[in-house]
């Protein structure tokens, strides 16, 4: 059984390549909204993709790095492994630290 596409037309293109989407494709995938892109994937046969992103912040690309998100992937694992702790307040984290002698500031009494 065949997939069946959920918008069928032709398009035209501009003078400049620019091809306009309709506005209810645009609305359904999200493409309504400023900043919204398009990635265009040439295909080896011919075809041409264009895949609804959503953008990234510049200031929060960092977090899509592929070094960032193997990780984030790390962490999830441990978490569902069962191997964190959790406490109830920035307090109780710090009374649950060891108080390692050399580390404590002399006094000056």
């Amino acid at each position: 059984m065949g997939s069946q596409a959920a918008y069928h037309a032709y398009l035209s293109l501009q003078s400049r390549g620019v091809l306009a989407l309709p506005p209810e494709v645009r609305k359904r995938l999200g493409l309504d909204v400023p900043g919204a892109q398009v990635e265009v994937v040439e295909r080896e046969d011919g075809v041409i993709e264009l895949r609804p992103q959503v953008p990234v912040p510049a200031s929060q690309a960092w977090f899509w790095t592929d070094a960032w998100q193997t990780r984030e992937r790390e962490v999830q694992e441990e978490i569902a492994a069962g191997r964190v702790t959790t406490f109830a307040d920035g307090d109780s984290f710090l009374d649950s630290l060891p108080l390692d002698s050399s580390s404590v500031a002399p006094s000056n009494d």
